[in-house]
């Protein structure tokens, strides 16, 4: 018996085997949009089954496809798949958000789900989604069949350290990206691979693309030069965790660079039902580094719980 030789894998490197880049999303799906609760939602809707929403995160340029869109056919496959622009990101409305930020977020995914007249469903969630769903799940558990969190901050302190600069790293990276000559290919790379990826050599230059694209959005650019900000009064969650009664999964990049995993581990405490699923050699975007790996996990974590 012989082995191939490899070479030792580190942040921002591969192996020998595994120099290719990571799948992108493709083309999107067709758009749809819908006027709910005084907004308009943009959204894709592809596959059947048990209704599935994808809310992505909070990054610049970020939309459901660029977040989703690469793991979103494996989903479908057997499920509908609802993958939801959230408000003031891509195509939904840029409208400027007042009072406690995830109770108004919480309330429009409502509005949302009502007018696609979807009664339940299962919330797979990344980094800013993932804290709209918590707080969804909390104040209106009957629609929430189950969740599905990663890389997201519903407070803001942590079990065994300090949070990276108190918390506000996504808001100063989100800051340096549009400060200065403002946005640029080159700083939305860096962004993404010091920050959402593990591995910078596997991010496709579709995925890139579509992110620095997207950023480049007129409304978008308003709302990150408003010295006021438009995204509503910041809100912590502790006293929502323990009201969601829905089954929960963290999964979690054990080299996410917001919140290590000792974090989502006092969050799956927090929660009733909260259960926590660490994977290697990823970051903050786990569904676009190893999309076959994650939707392993949360397939299996989807078809074990019991929603009765």
């Amino acid at each position: 018996m012989t082995t191939e030789p490899m070479e030792r894998v580190g942040r921002g490197t591969s192996s020998t085997r595994d120099l290719r880049t990571s799948p992108a999303a493709g083309p999107a799906p067709e758009s749809h949009f819908v006027d709910a609760d005084g907004v308009t939602f943009h959204y894709h809707d592809v596959g059947r089954g048990a209704d599935t929403i994808f809310l992505h995160g909070g990054g610049p340029g970020c939309t459901a496809w660029s977040d989703f869109g690469a793991v979103s056919p494996l989903f479908a496959a057997d499920r509908r798949c609802v993958l939801l622009d959230l408000l003031q990101y891509g195509k939904s409305d840029k409208c400027r958000i007042t009072g406690p930020m995830w109770d108004f977020h919480a309330a429009k995914t409502v509005g949302f789900m009502d007018a696609l007249g979807i009664e339940r469903a299962d919330l797979i969630c990344n980094s800013w989604g993932g804290t709209i769903a918590l707080a969804t799940a909390a104040y209106y558990p009957d629609r929430v069949r189950s969740l599905v969190i990663t890389g997201s901050m519903p407070v803001f302190y942590g079990p065994l350290a300090p949070l990276p600069e108190q918390g506000h790293r996504g808001r100063s990276a989100r800051d340096v990206y549009y400060g200065g000559e403002g946005p640029t290919r080159e700083k939305m790379r860096e962004l993404i691979t010091r920050l959402e990826w593990y591995d910078a050599q596997r991010l496709p230059e579709e995925t890139l693309d579509l992110r620095y694209q997207q950023s480049l959005d007129p409304e978008e650019r308003e709302l990150a030069a408003m010295s006021d900000s438009p995204r509503g009064d910041w809100q912590d969650l502790t006293e929502q965790l323990g009201k969601v009664q829905a089954p929960t999964l963290f999964i979690w990049g054990r080299e996410d660079a917001f919140l290590t995993p000792d974090y989502p581990l006092m969050l799956s405490r927090m929660v009733p039902r909260g259960n926590l699923h660490v994977m290697d050699h990823v970051s903050h975007h786990l569904q676009e580094e190893r999309p076959a790996a994650y939707h392993a996990v949360v397939d299996g974590f989807l078809r074990s719980v019991d929603h009765q």
